[in-house]
């Protein structure tokens, strides 16, 4: 048989009807970068990108028995990254009116009561769990960063770093907070 890179899309989609697994490895070789740049291009954003783009592949294949029918296998995946982008835009919409809800509740009624004080420090406590369970130097890094709002030159100067290496470990904090916390991550941070 040819090399696969040799083959057409359309050769590698009536491979992949027949759930061959290299004809699937060669389409991921040859489309994987360009999905993800364009889904960077959109998002802005590596981690979601990456995600959407794993998203874009993963279904590719679940639905294989069905690849011989898609006509234009460029097409068909940039439009499955578009609409998975699309879902992630109307996920965050509906998110960010749930919060901004929230927001606008405790501005109008302001709870001082016993059991809110209660489970304020819960929740407290359980963010600090969070932040605790991080990497040590990580955790360092964010406690300096957000707890006693130095710089990230301040940071770098401090433990002996670079400022890329700080902004690279705040920003891996965060999108780990974020996955732990859920939606309270943007009332928080």
């Amino acid at each position: 048989m040819a090399a696969l890179s040799t083959l057409s899309d359309h050769e590698l989609l009536q491979l992949l009807g027949q759930d061959d697994h290299a004809a699937y490895s060669e389409i991921y070789r040859r489309y994987f970068q360009l999905i993800y740049v364009h889904a960077i291009k959109k998002i802005q954003d590596k981690e979601q990108a990456k995600d959407i783009t794993q998203d874009v592949f993963t279904y590719l294949w679940f639905k294989r028995e069905k690849s011989p029918e898609i006509k234009d296998l460029a097409a068909y995946l940039f439009t499955s990254a578009r609409n998975k982008i699309f879902d992630l835009f109307a996920h965050e919409q509906v998110e960010q009116k749930h919060i901004d809800s929230l927001q606008q509740f405790y501005s109008k009624n302001p709870i001082h009561s016993t059991d809110h004080q209660t489970r304020e420090r819960d929740f407290q406590a359980y963010i600090d769990k969070q932040i605790a369970e991080l990497p040590p130097k990580m955790r360092l890094i964010f406690e300096l960063s957000r707890k006693e709002q130095l710089s990230y030159k301040e940071i770098a100067n401090q433990l002996d770093t670079t400022e890329n290496n700080v902004s690279k470990q705040v920003n891996k904090a965060l999108s780990i907070l974020r996955t732990k916390l859920g939606p309270m991550f943007f009332l928080l941070f």
